[in-house]
C-alpha cells in the first residue's frame, strides 16, 4: 500500500509539471505571436497606421498581389522603389560655442553657418523672445549648445540627441531677497541693513553683474490672520507700521549701497496668527517680472527669509476669500500688491510652476524651528532649497554664499516634453566612464563642460494632428537658456496628402469612385471593393453583398476575418509562405492550423495532410494528429498470447496497463505486476511443511496428501531472475521466522525456498533480570560506601582542626595572664610625713 500511493503521488506530481510546461509553452507562444512585428503589420490597413507601428513599412506598388501592403521592415516583399518607412533624423538649425565669457563681454563663436540652417529649414525661430538659448548674438553668454535643432521622429523609435552645458565665468546674477517685516523679524532686520554692504560686496567676487533687490511681506489685511480693529491695523503693535500683504521695496538694480538704506528704513508690522504671507509675495516677485526687474540672461536668485510658516491654497477660505489664485502680476506703481484681499494664496504647485517657467532658484533661509517644515517643501519646488537662519540673521552673508556654490555647481537639466513624448538623459558627469541614467551633475566648476545624451522616444501620436508638431525645450534648471527641438511627428504618410504623386482623386485603378492614395483606393460614400467597383447606393443590397461574405447571420465578421468583401465574394488573404492557403467561400479553411505532432503538421506527410484546420490521415494512421497506427501489433508479447498480456488495452500502439484489485501491471505489454500478491498465500502451507515440517501442514499426512503440485528445492539464498518472469514471496511463521520462496510458471509450477529460515536469536531473560537487580544492589553498596568515606573524611579533618586550636592556647583554665590584682592605698591627711 505505501509503495502504491507513492507511485500516485509521483504519477500526480508527472502530471501537474506536464500541465504547468503546457500552459508555460502557450503562454509564450501567445506572447511571441503578440509581439511579432509581421503578425502586427499585417493587421495595418492604412499607411499611417502602418508606419504608426514599430519595423512596420508601407508597399505603394500599384497591383499589389500580397496579403497586405503593410509589412515587416526586413521583408523583401514589396520593391524598395515602392516602399515607404521614413527614418527618425535631425537638423542642427543653431550651434554656437560655449563661451566663457567675463561679464557678458566675449562673442559667441557661430559655427552653423547659414547655408546648413537654411537647408534645415531654419529661419522660423527668428522671432523668439530674448533670452532663449539660441538666439543670442555678439556679445552674449551661451552655456547651452546646441541651441536649436529639428527633429522628425517616428513611433517607438528612440533618438539620441547629445546636450552640453558650462557655466560660464562671470554670469551674471540677480538677487532679491524678500523678508518676513513682521514683529519677530525685528532684530533681523537691522541685522541684515548692516550687512547689506557685505553682501554685495562678496557677491561681486563672483560676478561684476551683479544686482540686489529687496521686497517685504507679512499677511493679508483681514481677520483672522489681522486684527482688523482700525486703530489696530494702523498700529498692530508697539513701534510697528500698518499691516499689508507685500510690498516691492527696491527692485533689482546695480545701485547696492541703496540696499542697506532701503532695509533699514523699512518698518517692521505685525499679524495675529503664526503663519506668514509668504507665498503671497513668492508668487508676486515672481510674476511681476517688468517690476522686480529679472533680466532674461542672468542666474536669478530669490532669497525668502521668515521664522514662521507659511498660508497656502484654501487658508484664503478662513477669512472669505475663495477666489483662486490667478498667478499673474498684481502691483500698483508704488509696489504694493492690490488683491492681497481678494484671491486665495497660491498653491505648492502654483508656485513650482511659476519657479520652472521663470527660471529661479528659491533659497528658504529660515530658523532652526521652521527648517523641518522647508526642507519638506524644497523637495515639491524645482530647484529649490532650505538653508538654516540664525535668530537674528547675523549668517545671511555666508548662508546666500554657500546656497549659491551649491547651486552654481550642480546642473540639472530638465524639459517641457508632454505626456506622447518620453525624454530620459544618461551622462558620465565630469567623468570618462560609461553615461549612466542621470539627468544631473555635480560639483561643476567654471568653464567645465558636461555633455548629457537626451533619449527621446515618441511613444504614441496624438489623437489630434495639431499636436503632430511640436516645440521641446532642454534646459539647465535655473538658467534661462534651453535648446530648442523643433519636433515634427511622423504620424502620416506624404502620399495621403493632396499634391503627392500618389494621390489621386477619381482614379482609373479606382473604378473612377474613389481617390488612390498610397496604391489603395479611398472610395466614395457610393462605392466600395477594392476598386471601389461595388455599388452602396441601395443600403439593402450592400447588407445582402455583406450577407454574402458570411457563413450566417449570427456573425457581423466578413470572411472570417481572414479576407476581404468584394462586392459580397471573400477574396481570401494571402499567406507569407506560399505553401500555407487560406481556402473556403468564408474563408473558413486552412492548410496549417491542424494539430502538430513533433513539430509537423499531421505527424508529416507520410501519416496525413491538413485539411480545413482537420487531419487527413493516410492508410494505416488514425488519431487526431495521425501519430497512430491502426494495427496492434506493437502491443502483443513477444511469446504470443493475448493483447497486451490481457492485463491492458491497446491504444495508438502503446499498452496502457490496467490498475485492478490484484495491483498496478506494468511493463511494455503489462506483463509485470510488482504489487500483485500472485499465488504467494497458495504455495505457502506447502513449502511450510515440506522444507521446514512447521505450519497448518505440519502433519505429514496432511502435507502428503495437499501438496502434490510440486516439491520446494532448496537454495541458500533466493535470489529473482527478471529474465524468468520469477515472483518473489515472503513471509514470517509462529515462531516469528522469516522464510522466503520464489517460483515460477513457464511450462510447470517451479518452487526454489530458502533452506534455513532466519529466526530472531533467542534472548535469556531470566539472566537479565537477575543482572539488573545485582547491579542495582552493587551501585547500591557503592553509593553507601562512598557516602561512609566522605563522613568519615570530614569528621577527622575536623577534629583535627579542633586539636590544633587547642594546643596553640597560652594559658589554662585556671590562669589568665591579663588579670591583674588590685592595689589598695591609704593616706593619713594629718600625717605631714613628721
Amino acid at each position: 500500500m505505501i509503495l502504491e500511493r507513492t507511485r500516485r503521488r509521483q504519477m500526480a506530481i508527472l502530471l501537474l509539471a506536464v500541465l504547468l510546461a503546457a500552459i508555460v509553452g502557450q503562454t509564450e507562444s501567445q506572447k511571441s505571436d503578440k509581439h511579432a512585428p509581421g503578425s502586427t503589420c499585417s493587421s495595418r490597413i492604412r499607411c499611417n497606421t502602418c508606419i504608426q507601428t514599430e519595423g512596420c513599412a508601407w508597399c505603394m506598388q500599384p497591383g499589389f498581389k500580397g496579403q497586405s501592403r503593410c509589412f515587416q521592415n526586413s521583408s523583401t516583399l514589396c520593391p524598395e522603389e515602392f516602399t515607404y518607412s521614413p527614418k527618425s533624423e535631425e537638423f542642427i538649425i543653431s550651434n554656437e560655442e560655449l563661451t566663457l565669457a567675463t561679464g557678458g563681454g566675449a562673442a559667441a563663436t557661430v559655427t552653423a553657418t547659414a547655408a546648413a540652417a537654411a537647408a534645415a529649414g531654419a529661419g522660423a525661430g527668428a522671432g523668439l523672445e530674448q533670452g532663449s538659448g539660441w538666439s543670442h548674438s555678439s556679445g552674449k553668454i551661451v552655456q547651452v549648445q546646441p541651441q536649436s535643432m529639428k527633429l522628425e521622429l517616428r513611433v517607438n523609435e528612440k533618438h539620441m540627441v547629445k546636450v552640453s552645458y558650462s557655466q560660464a565665468q562671470g554670469y551674471p546674477v540677480d538677487l532679491y531677497y524678500l523678508m518676513d517685516l513682521s514683529k519677530s523679524m525685528e532684530d533681523d532686520k537691522e541685522k541684515l541693513s548692516k550687512l547689506g554692504d557685505q553682501l554685495s560686496t562678496t557677491m561681486k567676487r563672483i560676478t561684476q553683474n551683479f544686482r540686489l533687490g529687496f521686497g517685504s511681506f507679512v499677511d493679508k489685511v483681514l481677520m483672522p490672520y489681522v486684527s482688523t480693529i482700525e486703530k489696530n491695523i494702523q498700529q498692530p503693535c508697539a513701534n510697528c507700521s500698518a499691516t499689508y500683504g507685500y510690498h516691492n521695496v527696491m527692485p533689482l538694480s546695480q545701485n547696492t549701497t541703496k540696499f542697506a538704506t532701503e532695509v533699514k528704513s523699512a518698518n517692521v508690522s505685525g499679524n495675529l496668527d503664526a503663519p506668514e504671507g509668504g507665498f503671497d509675495a513668492i508668487m508676486q516677485a515672481i510674476a511681476c517680472r517688468q517690476q522686480i526687474g529679472w533680466r532674461a540672461q542672468a542666474r536669478r536668485l530669490l532669497v525668502f527669509s521668515t521664522d514662521a510658516g507659511f498660508h497656502y491654497a484654501g487658508d484664503g477660505k478662513l477669512g472669505g476669500v475663495i477666489a483662486p489664485n490667478d498667478g499673474e502680476c498684481h502691483l500698483n506703481s508704488v509696489g504694493d500688491y492690490t488683491h492681497s484681499t481678494l484671491q486665495d494664496y497660491p498653491s505648492i504647485s502654483q508656485i513650482n510652476q511659476k519657479v520652472k517657467e521663470n527660471a529661479i532658484n528659491v533659497i528658504f533661509a529660515v530658523t532652526a524651528s521652521q527648517l523641518s517644515v522647508y526642507e519638506q517643501l524644497v523637495k515639491h519646488i524645482q530647484g529649490s532649497s532650505a538653508a538654516k537662519l540664525d535668530n537674528d540673521s547675523s549668517n545671511v552673508v555666508e548662508l546666500v554664499i554657500n546656497e549659491y556654490n551649491k547651486i552654481s555647481s550642480s546642473v540639472e537639466m530638465k524639459d517641457n516634453a508632454t505626456g506622447d513624448v518620453r525624454i530620459t538623459y544618461f551622462s558620465s558627469c565630469l567623468g570618462n566612464g560609461p553615461e549612466l541614467p542621470t539627468s544631473k551633475c555635480d560639483k561643476l566648476g567654471v568653464g567645465q563642460k558636461v555633455t548629457f545624451t537626451a533619449h527621446i522616444q515618441l511613444l504614441k501620436c496624438p489623437e489630434d494632428p495639431r499636436d503632430w508638431t511640436q516645440t521641446i525645450h532642454i534646459s539647465p534648471v535655473g538658467i534661462n537658456e534651453y535648446m530648442e527641438i523643433q519636433l515634427k511627428m511622423l504620424c502620416s504618410c506624404p502620399c495621403e496628402q493632396p499634391g503627392s504623386p500618389d494621390y489621386q482623386e477619381h482614379a482609373e485603378s479606382c473604378s473612377r469612385h474613389g481617390t488612390s492614395m498610397c496604391g489603395i483606393c479611398s472610395c466614395d460614400d457610393n462605392h466600395f471593393g477594392n476598386k471601389c467597383e461595388c455599388s452602396a447606393t441601395d443600403i439593402t443590397s450592400k447588407n445582402a453583398n455583406d450577407a454574402g461574405c458570411r457563413a450566417d447571420n449570427t456573425t457581423t465578421t466578413d470572411c472570417s476575418g481572414r479576407g476581404n468583401c468584394d462586392c459580397g465574394v471573400c477574396q481570401c488573404h494571402k499567406r507569407p509562405n506560399p505553401e500555407e492557403e487560406i481556402s473556403g467561400k468564408y474563408c473558413q479553411c486552412d492548410n496549417f492550423s491542424c494539430e502538430r505532432n513533433k513539430n509537423q503538421l499531421c505527424s508529416g506527410p507520410d501519416h496525413g495532410t491538413c485539411d480545413c484546420g482537420r487531419c487527413t490521415c493516410k492508410p494505416g494512421w488514425t488519431g487526431t494528429n495521425c501519430a497512430c497506427q491502426e494495427s496492434n501489433d506493437t502491443c502483443m508479447p513477444p511469446g504470443g498470447g493475448e493483447i497486451c498480456s490481457g492485463h491492458g488495452t491497446c491504444e495508438c500502439g502503446v499498452c496502457k496497463c490496467f490498475v485492478n484489485e490484484q495491483g498496478r501491471f506494468s511493463g511494455r505489454h503489462c506483463e509485470k505486476c510488482p504489487t500483485c500478491s500472485g499465488r504467494c498465500q497458495e504455495l505457502k502451507d506447502c513449502v511450510q511443511c515440506q522444507m521446514y515440517k512447521t505450519g497448518v501442514l505440519k502433519n505429514g499426512d496432511d502435507c502428503a496428501s495437499n501438496c502434490t503440485a510440486f516439491v520446494p528445492v532448496g537454495v541458500e539464498k533466493v535470489e529473482i531472475d527478471e529474465h524468468k518472469d520469477e515472483q518473489m514471496c515472503t513471509f514470517f511463521d509462529e515462531d516469528d521466522c522469516k522464510f522466503m520462496f520464489k517460483y515460477s510458471e513457464q511450462g510447470e509450477l517451479k518452487v526454489h525456498a530458502q533452506e534455513n529460515k532466519e529466526c530472531p536469536p533467542k534472548v535469556f531473560m531470566l539472566g537479565i533480570v537477575l543482572g539488573v537487580i545485582g547491579a542495582i544492589v552493587l551501585v547500591g553498596l557503592a553509593i553507601l560506601l562512598l557516602w561512609k568515606l566522605l563522613t568519615t573524611i570530614h569528621d577527622r579533618r575536623e577534629f583535627a582542626r579542633f586539636e590544633k586550636e587547642r594546643m596553640n592556647a597560652k594559658w589554662d583554665t585556671g590562669e589568665n595572664p591579663i588579670y591583674k590584682q588590685a592595689t589598695s592605698t591609704f593616706k593619713n591627711p594629718m600625717y605631714a610625713g613628721k
